[in-house]
């Protein structure tokens, strides 16, 4: 499977999912889940923004620091940043279900089921 390299290849995977848009955040693009954003291209060159729990963030970032990782700007927020290119792109898939997941209605799980 080819890696994500660019924001529309992120994007056109996060529209995949069911009832998400694109949308805006603090004027940026963002893809959202009932009003609430999930995806972002982020302010770094090279990489987009997932939420994350800070626990799951702290452990994507422990285990793959050459695809996941922070700066100052998201240290402390639940998001985690996501280098384009890298080869772990099934891993990467699995991070932005979960994070459409968690703010999608108990309906919506129910229809999806269980949280990747």
């Amino acid at each position: 499977m080819a890696a994500f390299d660019s924001w529309d290849e992120v994007i056109a995977f996060a529209l995949g999912l069911p009832e998400t848009e694109l949308s805006t955040s603090w004027g940026r693009p963002a893809v959202k889940l009932r009003s609430k954003a999930f995806l972002y291209p982020g302010r770094e060159a090279g990489s987009f923004a997932v939420a994350a729990p800070l626990p799951e963030k702290e452990m994507l970032i422990e285990t793959d620091p050459g695809t996941f990782w922070e700066t100052d700007h998201y240290r402390g927020w639940p998001a985690v940043l996501v280098r384009y290119g890298s080869p772990e792109r099934e891993r990467i898939e699995t991070v932005i279900t979960r994070a459409w997941w968690d703010r999608a209605s108990k309906a919506q799980r129910a229809g999806f089921g269980e949280r990747p």
